[in-house]
Parts: structure tokens; sequence; C-alpha cells
């Protein structure tokens, strides 16, 4: 019989992890499925762990191949593999027992072209979130598309999926050899599909180990496949989905160059590094360098003048805040806000000022830590501070609003960023049944707005109006 799903594992080597992810492919509960084992030309014992699954299990299959690498291995799995749905898994990860039923099961409900989850990662044995992966499973949505959801800009892993047989036919693709052939597939098949499920599931353990191909990561050579990869990238969303350019860079400035830092960091010859180094940065959009965090552009602007003693030196710097850098007003009749750190306004180096410009990375935090009720009002005390900016917030406005009505309250401070307000559930008479509570704030000139966030819940603050007449005090939902 035709099997429901077949999944890939091409492996090379890796002995001391085989067993642990077959396993977990063992024990599945979707039972209807294959796993196509690829041997990538192994000289360990990983060929006996593969024949002694295939004697055990019938759904288990292996082939063979002279050492290729990943891609070539993938490909020749496809070609023997026979499911109407296909997925991959890496020799040295972990799949959850529910992972594969749960992806299939949605594509089966909405007809979908692939089906993606979250991903977690193992790290000395222990779970912790992917931060590959952070932000972009939090809002599960079936039937999207990148172009609709562009955080899966961020979601550039083959592993985490399960695709239509037809569809990976139709959209023609395939691995191209290299370190980093996954990124421009998982790409292609993202644009390339008419629906995606996102499932808020974690469906995949990624196993950190020092040994793997991708850890080498800061070798001269796997920083010019990465290149290549990028480069593949951009060219195809350039052509199919350049509203996606941005955000690609943007992240290949946030993740894939701290490898090329990292190198600098250690090199004892870094000039061909800075040489590939301009090259990546070349590759990459103007608006995404313009718009980069202040600190971010501080490095690039170091290593575009090939000042590598300086770039260490922010790097260390950098690692020193780990609760991020501060920024600060200067000037007093036009204030700036820059990011306070080395070499600002040096006299040597005369970089200039916009380079530490850090004013559109201000952010408002405003939390309710507790509603209480007095009998006659309900008191409300909050937080409000600046993210980064290690002084009293200026003037503080506070208002109500239901969505058509404002309702300005009184604000008293308590303390360096305390505040302490009332509401008197009559105000709010003939309005809405949900209001949520909204800040102004006015610092040397920077002007912020934001609303109050719940600290418990992880959300905006509502406060339901139990006190205005005909409403029960038991549909409140504010901390009491």
């Amino acid at each position: 019989m035709i099997p429901h799903l077949s999944i890939v594992v091409p492996y090379h080597n890796v002995e001391s992890y085989l067993t642990e992810c077959l396993k977990s492919l063992a024990v599945q509960t979707l039972e209807d499925f294959e796993v196509v084992m690829v041997d990538d030309g192994s000289s360990d014992g990983s060929r006996r762990i593969a024949e002694d699954f295939v004697a055990k299990d019938r759904r288990f299959v292996l082939i063979e191949q002279h050492n290729m690498g990943p891609g070539p291995a993938r490909n020749a799995g496809i070609e023997r593999a026979t499911g109407a749905y296909l997925a991959f898994a890496d020799a040295d990860d972990v799949v959850p027992p529910h992972a594969y039923e749960r992806l299939v099961a949605k594509l089966a409900e909405t007809g979908s072209d692939l089906a993606c989850g979250a991903v977690g990662r193992l790290v000395d044995g222990v779970l912790e979130e992917s931060i590959l992966h952070e932000k972009v499973f939090r809002r599960p949505q079936l039937c999207t598309h990148i172009t609709d959801k562009p955080v899966l800009i961020r979601d550039r892993t083959i592993w985490n999926k399960v695709y239509r047989r037809d569809f990976w036919e139709r959209a023609g693709l395939r691995f191209a050899a290299g370190i980093y052939e996954d990124v421009p597939v998982a790409m292609r098949a993202h644009v390339l599909a008419t629906r995606v499920d996102m499932l808020g599931d974690v469906v995949y353990h990624w196993r950190r180990r020092e040994s793997s191909i991708t850890q080498c990561r800061n070798e001269l050579p796997n920083l010019h496949e990465r290149l290549a990869a990028i480069r593949s990238v951009r060219a195809f969303l350039d052509e199919r989905a350049p509203e996606l350019l941005d955000g690609f860079d943007a992240l290949v400035l946030e993740k894939d160059i701290l490898f090329l830092f990292q190198a600098l960091e250690v090199s004892e010859e870094p000039e061909p590094l800075l040489e590939l180094a301009r090259s990546w940065v070349a590759s990459l959009g103007q608006n995404a360098l313009n718009t980069a965090p202040s600190l971010r552009r501080l490095e690039l602007h170091l290593l575009g003048r090939g000042l590598v003693a300086e770039l260490r030196k922010i790097r260390e710097f950098r690692r020193a805040r780990e609760d991020a850098a501060r920024i600060v007003p200067r000037g007093w009749r036009n204030t700036g806000w820059y990011g306070d750190y080395p070499f600002f306004r040096n006299r040597r180096l005369k970089i200039p000022d916009a380079v530490f410009d850090a004013r559109d990375e201000l952010k408002l935090h405003a939390r309710v830590e507790s509603c209480e009720w007095t009998g006659t009002e309900y008191r409300v005390r909050g937080h409000v501070s600046i993210h980064r900016v290690d002084r009293r917030v200026g003037q503080i406005d506070l208002w109500l609003s239901d969505g058509r009505r404002k309702v300005p309250l009184e604000v008293r401070r308590a303390g360096r960023h305390g505040i302490v307000t009332t509401i008197d559930p009559e105000r709010l008479a003939g309005g809405g049944p949900s209001w949520r509570l909204q800040a102004r704030t006015e610092t040397r000139g920077l002007v912020l707005k934001g609303w109050f966030r719940d600290v418990e819940a992880h959300a905006s603050w509502r406060f339901t109006a139990s006190g205005v007449p005909g409403w029960s005090r038991s549909g409140m939902d504010m901390p009491q």
C-alpha cells in the first residue's frame, strides 16, 4: 500500500544520535508512513543502526550513495519516496510523537500546500525555544501565505514542515549541494505555495551539537556558502516576491552576519573576511541597512572601514550589555537620542552621529500591576518607563478608550516609574463594555504613546466597567 507520509532522513557519521532520531519516528502517532533513510557515505556505525531498523520495522527503508552532502542525499530520498505527503528530518534531531499527525491532519482539513510548526532547541538534553524561529508561531493561522504573514520569512528550515508531494513536484523544488541547501528551498516553498498552515505546536526538536557542519559556521568556506545561499534567496525573492526583500535582508543583518563578526573577532588574518563581509553588505538592500538598530549600524560602519580592533571592542561591549545598551538624550534645543556606545563623537574616528541615532528604537513600557475596588472607585497602580532609557519619564497623560470615546484620567506619580490613577465607573456610563488604558508621555521633546499591558496575562489590559449600572461585577476581567 502507498504510505500516507514519506519522511526522508539523510545521515552521515551520526552514530551517537541516529538511534534516538529513528526511535522518535517509529513511535509517531501517525502510523501510515515510511522512513526513507539515505546513507550518505557513512564510515561509522550509522549504517548498522539503520539496517537494524529496516529489519525490525517494515516502514523503514534504506538506500545509499557516495558522500555528496545533505542536499543530494535528500534528493535521492525524495526519488525513492512514495507518500502523498513529504517530510524531512535530520539524523541528529528528534521529532515529537504527535508532530506528523497534527501537521498532516491540518493539510487534510485545509487543502493547503504545506504545514509548518514551532521548533524547540535541544541544548545538552534540555529543550529551549529556537532563537531562529522566535516570534514565528506565536499566532498560529491556517490557510495563510508568507506575503500575508511576513513573519514567515524567519521560517527558513525545511524539517519543521510537511509538504504535499504534488505541490513539491509542481513547484520544481530540489536541493542544491552545499551546507545551506535548505534555506533556498524553504523560502521557495513558502512563496510558491498557494496556502500555508501555521501550527503553534512544537513539531521538531533541533539539536545543537558543536561537531555538526553548521557549527563550523565561522570558517571562511562556510561563510562563502552562506553568502551564496543568501544571494540565491534574494534573487528568487526579487523575481517572485520583492515585497519580502526588506524583511529577508533585516533577518540576514540580525542573524547571519553574526558569524562574520565572530570570525573577525578571532581571525589573525582578517583581510579575506573583510572582503567577504563587504560583499555580504553590498548584496543587501539599502533600506534594511538604514533601518538596522543603531548598535548594528555601528558594527557595520566599522566593518565597512576595516576597523577590526574597534569592531572587536564593540562586540565586547554588546556582550557586556545583556540587558540592552542605554539610549541617552544629547542637546537641549534640538534633543537627539543616541545609543550610549563607545566612539560617539570620537575625534579620531569621526563616525557620523546618524550611525548612533536610536530614536526609532525607543518604546514606551506601560503595565498595570494592580486594580482594586475601594468602595467608590477603582484604584489602578502601574508602571510607565521608556525601554533602554535610564531616566524618569517626563509628562504623563492617561485616558480610557472604548474605541469611540476617550475618558481622561488624573495621574499621580509614585516613585521613579510608578503611577496611580482612579476610575469612577459612572464616568463610563453609556460606553462600551470594555475599555483600554493608554498613556502619552513627553520627555525632552520625545513624545511616545502606548497601551497598558496586563503584567500577568502578557496582553493588553482591559477594564470591564462592572460598576456602571446594569453591568454585573462578576464580569470583571482585570486583576483584583
